[in-house]
């Protein structure tokens, strides 16, 4: 099990990837120190409440979405092993791979 920090920390890094924001532009959207930031980042240290708050409303989420260890929900066994075969695939693909397969297949479905 994740400690608080180790918990806070994963879950700044995922709203920051979500959001596509650097530590640059964390700390001077919210005025902490680069130190600061990074020492949540890496687990070393703990923001206070004000600090959690002001993350929160920055990022559009809840306080609890950043302090709390939410697993994310599993893929449903439920899905066809070519679904899963897909997924597989499209997991391993860069971002701009993935846009031009998204793409393509939306036309391709557009024309069935």
């Amino acid at each position: 099990m994740l400690e608080n920090k180790e918990v806070m920390a994963k879950n700044i890094r995922r709203y920051m990837d979500e959001n596509g924001k650097t530590r640059h532009d964390v700390c001077k959207a919210l005025g902490v120190p680069y130190s600061t930031f990074s020492e949540w980042l890496t687990g070393k240290k703990y923001p206070r409440i004000d600090k959690i708050e002001l993350m929160a409303n920055y990022f559009g989420c809840e306080k609890s979405d950043l302090i709390e260890d939410k697993k994310e929900p599993a893929i449903s066994d439920e899905l066809s092993s070519t679904k899963k075969q897909l997924l597989d695939l499209v997991s391993e693909l860069s971002e701009s791979e993935a846009a031009i397969l998204l793409a393509s297949l939306k036309g391709t479905l557009g024309k069935l």
